[in-house]
């Protein structure tokens, strides 16, 4: 079995993390790499990360100032040292025991990336936004366009990665731009791809959700960006 990274950004999520990685640990272990970096959080969530779970064996990278998604997992990916490294979000949107299906295609030697997909498979889904749905998938169609892919969720959150393929990629986006730059970066080195469905407990905005509109219109320039650029 390989050794596990798991790389969480973290920003303003003072309530959640905590269960978070107990949830990481009770699926992979103790003995699995966990590291939290914190986005510059003003609500008391680096103090938690310094106080109760660095001394559980988390390891904590601080940034100055809240820089987004890209720049936070950026710094973990420098970080890592396990063989299969794991996106997870910091609040409770994604469960943790789906990693049983996420890690099986690469632990079985058929995949270099496994996406998750919350719009594949029988899994259950909390029922929210349409238009949310809607641009997604249609910014998974365009991305699909241009990479010559069939992902049925390409701004999914659950991605998993042998580290080797990670260690070629200059990840350059600091925000939720991340999702269509690592899509358009795995598929020009024809990394092995694999999708698979998982479960999904979304929030509202009154509950913390923090993407929005502006964020979809640049995830449509970078598709454009990372897939035409020699």
């Amino acid at each position: 079995m390989p050794s596990f990274s798991v790389v969480i950004p973290v920003y303003n999520e003072v309530k959640t993390i905590e269960q978070v990685v107990d949830r990481v640990i009770a699926v992979l272990g103790e003995e699995a790499e966990i590291i939290c970096v914190d986005d510059g959080s003003t609500d008391g969530t680096r103090e938690l990360l310094r106080v109760k779970l660095e001394p559980r064996g988390v390891r904590v990278l601080m940034h100055p100032h809240n820089q987004g998604k890209g720049a936070a997992l950026r710094t973990g990916f420098t970080a890592v040292t396990g063989e299969v490294v794991i996106v997870q979000d910091a609040d409770l949107e994604y469960d943790p025991r789906d990693y049983v299906r996420l890690i099986e295609p690469i632990t079985a030697g058929r995949a270099d990336v496994v996406y998750g997909s919350r719009f594949a498979g029988g899994e259950p889904h909390r029922v929210l936004y349409f238009w949310h749905s809607l641009v997604n998938r249609g910014l998974t169609l365009f991305s699909n366009m241009l990479t010559n892919l069939n992902l049925t969720d390409m701004e999914v959150c659950y991605k998993v990665f042998r580290r080797e393929v990670l260690e070629q990629i200059e990840i350059e986006e600091d925000r939720f731009g991340f999702e269509p730059e690592i899509t358009a970066k795995v598929a020009k080195l024809g990394c092995r791809i694999y999708e698979v469905g998982v479960s999904y407990s979304g929030r509202t905005y009154a509950e913390g959700k923090k993407i929005g509109w502006r964020d979809g219109v640049w995830a449509a320039w970078c598709i454009l960006k990372y897939n035409l650029r020699r």
